[in-house]
């Protein structure tokens, strides 16, 4: 009998094994978590304040360093050295949650040139790296303005765009919708959008469930019991896990609840996870959301 040769599984770009932190004189954060982020997925990282969501990206991309197990990047380990860190970092970036930490130039273009010049390329390509981030968040007329100028959104989008500008593999970015209104969300989602459809892996740390279940294909919930991880529409309709984690019920998924115990939707067919979605079903009378 010959063997059946299994395919392999792509390598995770970057992936947490047996992880764990605890802050000086605290108590641990993290501990024994597993957690790998493969290429082109858009990852919701979710948990309660406090619970380790932040600790876990600045060890993904290095700022902090693993107190047991290790940090691979793509199957080997991460040396945090020089060489090492320069590596991690050309492939995976994180924007904190707020730009005023890490927006430091004069001006736009001088600091989405920051990271890029550091990494001694030629002044040539450190221009077109330039002019392509501030294309993909639309601050392109942005780029001679002086950042402490700049709107509360544009200084988030000025700073994604200084970590988008060294062409990262995996784009981490915390709370990346907070203290942004209803249309500055929408754009920011609209330039993540482009990012993915360019191969850009995004994953992002949020408190908003309703955002998770529209723009994530996976999630990551953390919570005491530990981090658990799949396809974000199951995760976000465990409702012992969203209580364990502290977030509460995502819109869409109470909307599939009461459509399907009023025998409107089967177990099969699409959710609707907007009041977009919703509004368009309501509107076609013809085609409802139950499957033959």
């Amino acid at each position: 009998m010959i063997p059946t040769k299994v395919p392999s599984l792509p390598v995770p770009v970057v992936r947490l094994v047996g992880a764990g932190f605890a802050y000086e004189d605290g108590p641990a954060v993290l501990s024994g978590v597993d957690f790998a982020v493969a290429e082109g997925r858009a990852v919701a990282l979710l948990g309660r304040n406090g619970g380790g969501k932040t600790t876990l990206l600045r060890l993904l991309s290095g700022g902090l360093r693993c107190g047991s197990g290790s940090l691979l990047l793509d199957g080997a380990e991460v040396a945090y050295d020089r060489k090492g860190l320069t590596r991690l970092r050309t492939s995976v970036q994180l924007v904190v949650q707020d730009p005023d930490d890490q927006l430091f130039a004069a001006s736009v273009g001088q600091d989405v040139s920051f990271g890029p010049t550091n990494l001694g390329l030629p002044e040539e390509e450190v221009r077109l790296r330039v002019a392509e981030a501030l294309e993909a968040l639309d601050i392109t007329a942005l780029a001679d303005r002086p950042t402490h100028l700049l709107s509360y959104g544009q200084r988030k989008r000025a700073a994604i765009a200084g970590a988008v500008a060294m062409r990262p593999r995996v784009l981490m970015m915390d709370e990346p919708t907070a203290g942004l209104d209803p249309h500055g969300q929408e754009r920011l989602l609209d330039a993540l959008r482009r990012l993915r459809e360019a191969g850009t892996t995004v994953l992002m740390a949020t408190h908003d469930v309703d955002l998770a279940l529209r723009w994530a294909d996976e999630a990551a919930v953390l919570s005491p019991a530990g981090l658990r991880t799949g396809p974000v529409a199951e995760l976000l309709a465990d409702d012992a896990l969203l209580d364990a984690a502290r977030l509460r019920r995502p819109w869409g998924t109470a909307v599939a609840r009461l459509l399907r115990a009023r025998g409107l939707l089967d177990a099969g067919a699409p959710e609707p996870r907007t009041p977009e979605d919703l509004d368009v079903w309501l509107g076609s009378a013809a085609t409802p959301l139950v499957t033959e």
